[in-house]
């Protein structure tokens, strides 16, 4: 990594921080974070998407990047707190808002071939987002879950049986809103400055209770302030909560995908919960 030619100072020390990230010192006092990444397409999504998302909800600001080193705005950490939830879940409904040009439309400069983590996503585009979802979000990881041995053949006729009946499960039709695409808590940063920024982004048009899906996935903190003053902001259709399991399915499905272990069991499980509705 050749700092110097991204940020135009030299590093004076570097500290790990998980993954392929590093907290770097530079010699004009900057703090930066500097990330490794093994795609090219991975590192440009992530550039793209930062700066698309950019606006309603702070993102790190990119500073340099090459095809293999992305260099970032530092966020420095803070606790949760009320004002801060209810202030990113008004600023997450306007970010939602700005809208996209269809579902699966990748950031302005972004690859058509992305990732999410670990795992590629492709941005192919729909105008309806039942069959989009099905055929770009949820089969393509059914199949590679199936035949990694992840998802057992019970759990996959469920996930079967949503995608045939997305159009009568999905709720009233929503334009494309602007997704952070990856919003599980470890991508909200809560920040010494009071706010909560996001990061690492799978950014694309999408329906908007995927991101909301996603905050409740893995646990996040403040979640019912943030959901109401979401709410509050841009009021979710009638039966959204029934529909939470619906949108999880391409998450969890992506992570039985990447790690096996239970996360199958749980892509089942969200399945027959949104069969139920």
């Amino acid at each position: 990594m050749n700092i110097e030619a991204l940020t135009g100072s030299p590093a004076t020390s570097t500290t790990p921080l998980g993954g392929t990230a590093r907290r770097v010192e530079l010699a004009d006092g900057r703090v930066v974070v500097a990330k490794r990444h093994d795609h090219v397409t991975a590192l440009r999504a992530e550039v793209a998407g930062l700066r698309w998302l950019a606006g309603p909800v702070p993102v790190p600001s990119v500073l340099g990047y090459d095809d293999s080193w992305l260099v970032l705005e530092l966020v420095e950490p803070g606790p949760p707190s009320p004002d801060a939830a209810a202030s990113f879940g008004r600023a997450l409904a306007s970010l939602h808002a700005a809208g996209a040009p269809a579902f699966g439309a990748p950031p302005p400069d972004g690859p058509v071939d992305a990732w999410i983590g670990l795992a590629p996503m492709r941005n192919e585009t729909g105008s309806s987002w039942p069959p989009w979802y099905t055929a770009h979000r949820v089969l393509p990881y059914l199949r590679a879950a199936v035949d990694r041995g992840a998802l057992g053949d019970a759990d996959a006729r469920a996930v079967e049986s949503v995608c045939e009946r997305l159009p009568e499960l999905a709720g009233p039709a929503s334009p494309p809103a602007r997704l952070h695409g990856d919003l599980w808590s470890g991508n909200v940063r809560w920040a010494a400055d009071g706010r909560v920024w996001l990061i690492d982004p799978a950014a694309h048009g999408g329906h908007r209770e995927t991101d909301l899906a996603m905050l409740a996935l893995f646990g996040c903190a403040e979640l019912d302030r943030i959901v109401a003053a979401y709410d509050e902001a841009a009021p979710l259709a009638d039966g959204w909560r029934g529909r939470i399991g619906l949108h999880q399915l391409f998450p969890l499905l992506v992570h039985a995908v990447l790690f096996g272990g239970g996360y199958g069991v749980q892509a089942g499980a969200a399945a027959r919960s949104a069969l139920r509705g």
